[in-house]
């Protein structure tokens, strides 16, 4: 009854929940500087999505309006081939209309013009071009078996003595009838420009791929991969698949993952620039690791001084647990002390007085207690004490029940739900227990009992069931002792 009542009047914050309270914002400021890091590599992914996405239209744009010049003056050929009067001119003048729009950049090699059979009949740079035959060569082939195929761009290959790129368009009749074709050169050279001019990060690679996934040019350039097919690669498929886009992907090559970003573009090339991870995310990762181990030392620290003081505060606890049992408790009976008598008096008063049911009171006072005291001393005195208390709390055994010092030699026993006879019983039990008690061979006391019932109403009060249960001490008292004497019918009125 001490411990529900102590814990009843005291209120506290446990430790347990001062632990989860610092869990919890451990936890939301991890989940703070979480979604802060997060929200800084989106940052740093989307700018090098636009660094990147830029590079690519820039050099796609270089690239686009290079070949559709070149183009240009390959169409212009295929153009006056065809005109009749060509053929009744001389060769210089032939030589002059033919390829007076030809493109002289110092990247680009002549425009050669074949016969049907491939063999090269006209040459930009030569009015006797030597003898060459075109007919095993891809980009001719192309052209003699699909009569509807535009401007042909061949794989990596050897031409007029350098690396480099053939463009090709064919040739024909009014009628339909192949004629042979027109085929100009782009060296390796230009795409070297290209990379040499940009400003690139360590492991950044610029490729250009053909429609069919084979790799034109790569920057750094590896002669051993130009012209590979990289149509199986996943970044090469999207980029087939899809006009722009981007991919993050380990490279088939140097197996260097990278961010991979395409655009766009308006001829049969797709330039994709790719750009390694950990150049992309290196800055961010150092600052991760640092507001990481920064916030991990912290949340240690915190978790460290939330133990320090949860284990504190367990420590004040258990020492405010002990004060309050003992400030609730005699100090020599170890019985509930008065405060604690009153404090649950008023409390299961209240409780019966709402089920309506009755609570009983036993008043107890040993006989004879100052003459034993001055025969045997004030430690004999507090033996007998003793011994009555502990008759008292034997036999107080339900957990409502409450044994208490009332003060002095008096003791009183708070009996909830119990009826005036049964309470008349039990403090019989006591007094024939205490009776018994002996100590050095002789009977030490005996006790008086005073028994009251009530059953609470708005017409009583507390003080009238301890008042009628005094009284009934006194009663006993006033008829010889040692003996159980109930509360008179005056004073008893509404008893059960």
């Amino acid at each position: 009854m001490l411990a529900r009542n102590t814990s009843e009047t005291t209120r506290r914050i446990s430790p347990r929940w001062l632990l989860a309270a610092a869990a919890i914002v451990v936890i939301g400021f991890t989940a703070i500087c979480g979604s802060v890091l997060l929200s800084m590599r989106r940052g740093d992914e989307k700018l090098a999505h636009q660094t990147l996405g830029n590079l690519a239209s820039s050099i796609d744009a270089d690239i686009a309006r290079n070949i559709e010049l070149y183009d240009l003056s390959l169409r212009n050929v295929v153009g006056n081939m065809t005109e009749p009067a060509l053929v009744e001119i001389s060769r210089p003048m032939r030589q002059l209309i033919l390829f007076d729009h030809a493109a002289t950049a110092r990247h680009f090699g002549a425009i050669q013009v074949t016969d049907v059979a491939g063999n090269v009949t006209l040459d930009s740079s030569t009015l006797d071009p030597k003898p060459q035959n075109f007919a095993d060569e891809e980009f001719f082939k192309v052209h003699k078996r699909d009569p509807l195929f535009g401007l042909y761009i061949s794989a990596p290959t050897l031409h007029q003595g350098s690396y480099g790129i053939v463009l090709s368009r064919r040739i024909a009749a009014r009628d339909g009838t192949f004629l042979g074709i027109v085929a100009g050169f782009i060296r390796y050279s230009y795409f070297h420009e290209i990379s040499d001019r940009l400003q690139l990060e360590p492991n950044d690679l610029i490729s250009v791929v053909r429609q069919d996934g084979v790799l034109i040019m790569r920057s750094p350039f590896d002669m051993a991969i130009i012209g590979r097919d990289l149509s199986r690669v996943p970044a090469v498929q999207k980029a087939l698949a899809y006009f722009s886009g981007s991919h993050i992907g380990n490279s088939a090559v140097d197996g260097v993952q990278r961010l991979y970003v395409w655009r766009e573009g308006s001829h049969p090339l797709i330039v994709m620039v790719g750009r390694s991870t950990d150049v992309i995310f290196g800055q961010w990762r150092k600052e991760a690791l640092q507001i990481g181990g920064a916030m991990g030392a912290l949340g240690l620290i915190a978790c460290a001084l939330m133990l320090i003081l949860a284990r504190e505060m367990g420590k004040r606890g258990e020492m405010e647990d002990r004060m309050a049992r003992l400030a609730m408790t005699d100090g020599l009976t170890g019985l509930a002390n008065r405060r604690h008598f009153d404090v649950v008096m008023d409390n299961e008063w209240q409780r019966a007085q709402r089920a309506r049911a009755p609570i009983s009171l036993l008043m107890i006072d040993a006989d004879h207690f100052k003459t034993f005291n001055d025969n045997f001393g004030h430690q004999a005195g507090d033996l007998v004490l003793c011994g009555i208390a502990w008759s008292i709390a034997r036999h107080a055994k339900r957990a409502s029940d409450c044994a208490a010092r009332y003060g002095g030699e008096e003791f009183a026993l708070i009996l909830p739900g119990l009826s005036l006879a049964d309470a008349i019983e039990l403090g019989e039990r006591i007094r024939i227990e205490v009776g018994h008690l002996e100590r050095d061979g002789m009977t030490t006391t005996t006790i008086s009992v005073g028994a009251a019932c009530l059953v609470p109403s708005s017409m009583t009060t507390s003080n009238d069931l301890i008042n009628n249960a005094d009284s009934a001490l006194y009663t006993a008292k006033a008829h010889g002792r040692n003996r159980t004497w109930p509360a008179a019918p005056r004073q008893k009125s509404l008893a059960a």
